[in-house]
């Protein structure tokens, strides 16, 4: 009996966290574009003495999915919080940072504290998904 109940909560769940993708799916229309990304990390020798407060004031933690965007790209949609599907990356992020205004038609990678692996990724030209909210959901 105990053994049947459990199997029907995880069902139950299952199917709601289902229904919530393609809510949460359908809630957006996606637009691409091609962008520069880079990564940076939340250190103050890349930013300052407040390295892990984003410009937004959120506090980045490592192992977030958040990105910084440069000016132009804010104008363009890429506003606070918008979802981001990035080329090569599993996941969804979000921004949650800008960049210093010389720089245009870019992204930055949040890679917390990993340097390494952020001067690994370096600079690439890629493709990014961002959601734009549908009419009927604003």
């Amino acid at each position: 009996m105990i053994r049947a109940l459990q199997i029907g909560m995880v069902v139950m769940l299952l199917s709601l966290s289902l229904s919530a993708c393609v809510e949460e799916k359908e809630k957006w229309s996606w637009n691409s574009m091609e962008v520069t990304a880079t990564a940076y990390n939340s250190l103050a020798s890349q930013t300052n003495a407040l390295a892990n407060v984003a410009a937004w004031g959120d506090t980045l933690r490592p192992g977030m999915k958040c990105i910084a965007v440069s000016r132009d790209l804010i104008k363009k949609g890429l506003t606070y919080n918008t979802p981001v599907k990035i080329e090569g990356f599993e996941g969804i992020y979000l921004v949650k940072d800008k960049m210093h205004k010389r720089w245009e038609n870019c992204i930055d990678i949040y890679m917390g504290l990993d340097v390494e692996k952020a001067r690994e990724w370096g600079r690439k030209k890629l493709t990014i998904q961002y959601g734009i909210l549908k009419e009927d959901q604003k």
